[in-house]
């Protein structure tokens, strides 16, 4: 009998989603950071994702950080898209077991999250687990777009520059729980700059990158050595580690080095670097990143 673990996420995801009725209003479906749908004259971003412990997060990491990663994913979410977060449905699985301060606390994270990056909490769902079940906390999320300032992963063209944001690798260290969502940095972008293609790192570059440039009918080619590390990472955990929660995505090679003067000179604490660009070639050869069915747990 084949299972999941034989198919792997993205096959699986294409399975399920192949049949999947569609709508005049939906203007980007499954396939995307997020999905967006026509709500008259604005774009309605519409998210969901779920952090389960012991897949991303471990039994002791602290409630807080755990409550913060798991609003602060759907907030970069929408900022792959070139969005702004809007209202959240929170969803907690929990054991009779688990202690209430550890509960409060999840909620102080994504408090602090929230009042920091924009969106609130407007309701959720409580249900319990046997004992010894790993807890999960699933959000769900609505955000808004302008259609001027939306990004998807399909707009790329092959010759555009590709660009990721801060360093990547040994998110295990502890970035995953502290992570910043890009929505600053996104506001700004597409105030001033027309992105082609966009998403967030969330499996890891040798992940991520082929899906974007797929997505977008390109190949891509990548400068190995130029891949922005964080400190003791290596270029393989680079590529591989995920969970980096930067941006990556792809503009025109004429606008490339305007966008860097001056982001430079916006954000001078966050690194950005072209490791890249889009090809019409067959890509380069990239193995490894998160599969949550076939990567070792």
């Amino acid at each position: 009998m084949k299972t999941v673990g034989d198919l792997g996420e993205d096959p699986l995801i294409a399975q399920l989603c192949g049949g999947l009725a569609v709508s005049d209003e939906v203007l980007v479906g499954p396939g995307d950071d997020c999905a967006v749908i026509r709500d008259g004259r604005t774009l309605t971003l519409l998210k969901t994702d779920a952090v389960v412990e012991g897949i991303h997060f471990l039994p002791n990491a602290p409630a807080k950080k755990v409550g913060w990663k798991a609003v602060a994913r759907v907030l970069s979410d929408f900022a792959a898209m070139g969005g702004e977060p809007g209202e959240l449905l929170i969803t907690i699985a929990l054991s009779r077991e688990t202690p209430l301060r550890w509960v409060k606390e999840l909620y102080r994270g994504m408090s602090q999250c929230l009042e920091l990056h924009g969106g609130v909490i407007v309701g959720g769902e409580t249900t319990s687990l046997p004992a010894g079940a790993p807890t999960m906390i699933s959000v769900a999320g609505r955000g808004k777009v302008t259609k001027r300032r939306l990004v998807t992963r399909s707009g790329g063209k092959a010759g555009d520059s590709v660009f990721v944001t801060g360093r990547l690798g040994g998110s295990i260290k502890g970035k995953h729980l502290s992570f910043t969502p890009r929505l600053e940095e996104v506001a700004w972008l597409t105030e001033n700059f027309r992105l082609r293609a966009m998403m967030d790192l969330s499996d890891g570059l040798a992940k991520d990158l082929p899906r974007l440039a797929k997505m977008s009918g390109c190949g891509f080619q990548i400068e190995r050595d130029q891949i922005p590390r964080s400190p003791g990472a290596t270029i393989d955990e680079a590529l591989s580690d995920g969970e980096d929660y930067e941006l990556l995505f792809t503009i025109s090679a004429r606008s490339a080095d305007r966008l860097e003067k001056e982001w430079s000179d916006r954000f001078p604490k966050l690194s950005l670097t072209c490791i890249g660009s889009l090809t019409t070639e067959e890509s380069d050869s990239l193995s490894g990143g998160w599969d949550h069915f076939t990567s070792p747990s």
